[in-house]
């Protein structure tokens, strides 16, 4: 997905009301200011309340359903555009987030997580550094998320937890 598609997206979503915050590849390169990578998607946290207006807004523009796990999460895409995996989130009364897990259990997006950086000259909503290395956790990193955290780490010297420290580790010795 172009940087490009990814403003036309938050366009369409604010010209309707909605608010997002870019998350995963693409919010780690908005807090970088720059591109650092190719993305195959975006990632946006929104309202769980928002999402029939959100299919609404991205239908008209041709992206079409690709997976429903709500109230986790649902997918939209566009054959031509790619991908949008929205992560849905209930605010609570102090501004955070609260996102149900596939196991059962909840995360929570703290208010000071919600930030602002850069995709090419305009800012965008985007949640903070730490939140990323948080939603990072959990899994197998592929090289990508390595990738993203290693850049997370140099840019803003965010301690990274287990698996990222020893990947890292042995990435510059071998």
């Amino acid at each position: 997905m172009k940087a490009e598609t990814v403003l036309e997206v938050l366009d369409v979503l604010g010209a309707s009301g909605i608010s997002a915050w870019v998350d995963g590849g693409w919010g780690v390169d908005a807090l970088l200011g720059r591109e650092t990578r190719q993305h195959d998607d975006l990632d946006l946290i929104v309202a769980l309340e928002q999402v029939e207006r959100i299919r609404e807004a991205l239908g008209v523009r041709g992206f079409g359903p690709a997976a429903d796990e709500l109230p986790v999460r649902f997918v939209l895409s566009h054959a031509q555009l790619g991908g949008v995996d929205f992560h849905t989130v209930t605010f609570d009364t102090a501004g955070g987030g609260v996102q149900p897990q596939p196991n059962g259990s909840t995360f929570r997006y703290p208010p000071e997580g919600f930030v602002w950086g850069m995709i090419g000259d305009r800012a965008v909503r985007c949640v903070s550094a730490e939140i990323q290395v948080l939603c990072h956790l959990g899994y197998e990193p592929k090289e990508k998320d390595i990738h993203d955290m290693s850049r997370l780490h140099r840019a803003f010297g965010i301690e990274l937890p287990n698996p990222y420290r020893r990947l890292l580790r042995e990435a510059r010795s071998g």
